[in-house]
């Protein structure tokens, strides 16, 4: 994550009251290269008013960076008022808009850059990832399942007819949900000191009562099948590589939040993710997975294959 201020976005910084949007920007320019990203939105936010469209996408898009996506929507929106807007904060406001699950005010946006640009390839593949999320189909029973599926994964495993023995085994070992138990095989439960057959037991036939069994929650293989993909990634790319933060990567406003929800920090996890987990995520279309491959590409890498 790339570093910020800790006095706040609306603390004014040294001098970088610049009202000049020459000035502004150039002193944008010096905060960012020192890592204080606050202290460039302050000097941009000095020179807002001139209405340069320099100034204005510049600030939407460090305020938005910095999570504050409301008022980066209204610097995007000034931008977007504009006689000839720039294309990239028409682009960046279809984005927030398809994230906001806005489509309509999302292919206005993108419909005025492929109006002035007919050819413009990003566009055109935004479009057909907006018309897509359009027409999807939401189930409200398979909806209302996951919900029920996900309140019985919180479950606190206290909540179950266990003995003081299984339970209290449970507790040392850190499984406080039924979500957590599911985690685990018969296996890792037995070399637990103290975990006996008879506690297996029990705890199977809990599970079995609920339609369940140990170990049908795969993230722990996931874990370790990524642990070792990162170990083959090393002979593709070095660790100070593989440890780099994705912000470094520049990516679309789309892609970042993408990857945020996955839980993607770091070059070297992102690749070890597939062409299928990021297809998953809400909004990620084939536009951003070219995206990221390009990105990947430039350090030598590539998303996992599972072939």
């Amino acid at each position: 994550m790339m570093t910020t201020s800790s006095q706040g976005l609306d603390t004014v910084i040294g001098n970088s009251s610049a009202t000049n949007p020459d000035d502004a920007l150039l002193q944008a320019r010096q905060f960012e290269a020192d890592g204080d990203r606050v202290a460039a939105i302050t000097a941009l936010r000095s020179a807002s008013a001139s209405g340069d469209e320099r100034v204005l996408f510049q600030l939407a898009w460090l305020l938005d960076l910095c999570g504050e996506e409301d008022e980066a929507v209204r610097y995007y929106q000034e931008c977007a008022d504009k006689e000839r807007p720039l294309v990239n904060a028409l682009l960046n406001l279809a984005v927030i808009c398809e994230d906001r699950d806005d489509f309509a005010n999302a292919e206005k946006y993108l419909q005025m850059v492929v109006n002035t640009n007919p050819n413009h390839a990003k566009a055109r593949l935004f479009l057909k990832d907006v018309y897509a999320s359009k027409d999807m189909y939401y189930d409200e029973s398979e909806a209302r399942d996951i919900a029920k599926h996900n309140a019985l994964m919180d479950t606190p495993v206290t909540d179950f007819e266990l003995s003081v023995r299984a339970r209290n085994c449970l507790k040392k070992m850190e499984i406080r949900s039924l979500g957590d138990l599911l985690k685990v095989s018969e296996a890792e439960l037995l070399s637990y000191k103290n975990f006996g057959e008879t506690s297996l037991v029990e705890i199977k036939a809990m599970l079995t009562q609920r339609g369940l069994r140990l170990g049908q929650n795969l993230e722990t293989q996931y874990h370790r099948v990524r642990a070792d993909v990162y170990e083959d990634l090393l002979d593709q790319a070095d660790e100070e590589t593989l440890n780099r933060s994705i912000t470094t990567l520049d990516f679309s406003v789309r892609s970042r939040k993408a990857l945020q929800l996955l839980g993607v920090q770091t070059v070297g996890d992102l690749a070890t993710r597939t062409e299928a987990e990021l297809m998953g995520i809400k909004n990620f279309g084939n536009t951003s997975l070219v995206e990221v491959r390009e990105r990947l590409a430039t350090v030598g890498l590539d998303l996992r294959n599972l072939d």
